[in-house]
């Protein structure tokens, strides 16, 4: 088996999820910025507020029967909960961001907004997507822990597992 398709298989669960979650985080940011914008005369802060709560609803249905679909489930009222807990929390980091732009440097321009919230959408967005693997949708390995976002290193260091053995021994001609 190749170098690089031993590392896709280490990855492949982590690369689906980060596409999937990818297509929904830039569909979101589309419909942010369009709420934003549409209400930015509120106020930065109140049209951020706005925006944020229109995409997480939007994202939770599809965060959960799309990205993480194939997770184990616990309850969806504590799925609900965690989720806007820590979405509420990636809120605060863009709030950082965007009222430091506001406030702190004073640019109160559309142009540095939409930098601004953009910067903080991305700091959210990586802060949320590791958050929600660890907390909301967390698959647990054979061992009964939870996964960590760097399997390969895992792997890695206590040297290949007896399926990974098993299965590269398969692809090699005998």
């Amino acid at each position: 088996m190749s170098s690089a398709r031993r590392l896709y298989e280490r990855f492949r669960q982590l690369i689906h999820e980060g596409a999937k979650f990818g297509i929904i985080g830039i569909v979101g940011v589309v419909i942010y910025n369009l709420v934003d914008n549409a209400l930015l005369s509120l106020g930065p802060l109140k049209a951020a507020t706005v925006a944020v709560i229109v995409t997480t609803l939007i994202s939770y249905v599809a965060n959960r029967y799309w990205s993480f679909r194939h997770r184990e489930r616990t309850t969806v009222p504590r799925e609900t909960v965690l989720f806007f807990a820590l979405n509420g929390f990636g809120l605060l980091i863009q709030w950082a961001v965007v009222g430091f732009t506001y406030y702190g440097l004073g640019e109160t321009g559309k142009l540095a907004n939409f930098i601004a919230n953009n910067i903080g959408i991305v700091l959210g967005t990586l802060f949320r997507f590791w958050s929600y693997r660890k907390w909301v949708w967390a698959s647990k390995d054979e061992t009964g822990e939870h996964e960590s976002l760097e399997p390969a290193l895992a792997a890695t260091s206590a040297g290949p597992t007896a399926a990974q053995s098993t299965a590269e021994g398969a692809d090699e001609p005998h």
